[in-house]
């Protein structure tokens, strides 16, 4: 299930998170271990995650390696170390779909999004580069843990993508 693509607002937030070059086929080898790296850092610096953990698309090239971070949402900016990263996520406009299923058909839920700022002339902000599409912000937050819901059909994935200024 998935609901009709929409524009929200979205405030700054502060994260930390590990960011890695990688093939869009490792992304599923790469979740659990890499969350479980970014919680164990969180947990041992007495930082708590404030939301969803999610995954923060820099560039994307499909035919090549993505730059993604895998994150979690801070109540206030962190010192990041090594590996770890902290930042901010942007404030602005994005489009967002709220998918109720198996993170297998995320790549199905892109195209709706992206078919839809289409039809409705929504720009993305977004820069062609070599490396392939660098997005201002391009996030997939995990809002149900799958560990403690093995109902697939349960899970619940905000997509969402920042909108260029007009």
């Amino acid at each position: 299930m998935l609901t009709l693509p929409t524009i929200i607002e979205r405030a700054a937030r502060p994260y930390v998170a590990i960011r890695k070059t990688l093939a869009m086929t490792d992304i599923k080898s790469a979740v659990d271990r890499s969350f479980g790296e970014l919680f164990g850092w969180m947990g041992d610096n007495e930082i708590e995650p404030k939301a969803a953990p999610f995954l923060k698309y820099n560039i994307i090239d499909m035919a090549g390696k993505l730059e993604i971070e895998f994150g979690a949402p801070t109540s206030a900016l962190v010192k990041g170390e090594g590996r770890f990263i902290a930042g901010t996520l942007p404030a602005g406009r994005y489009g967002m779909v709220l998918y109720h299923g198996p993170y297998s058909n995320l790549l199905d839920v892109n195209a709706v999004l992206i078919g839809w700022a289409k039809e409705k002339g929504i720009r993305w902000d977004v820069e062609e580069t070599a490396a392939g599409d660098r997005f201002a912000c391009r996030i997939e937050t995990y809002i149900t843990d799958p560990r403690t819901e093995p109902d697939q059909k349960k899970w619940q994935t905000e997509v969402a993508i920042r909108i260029a200024d007009q």
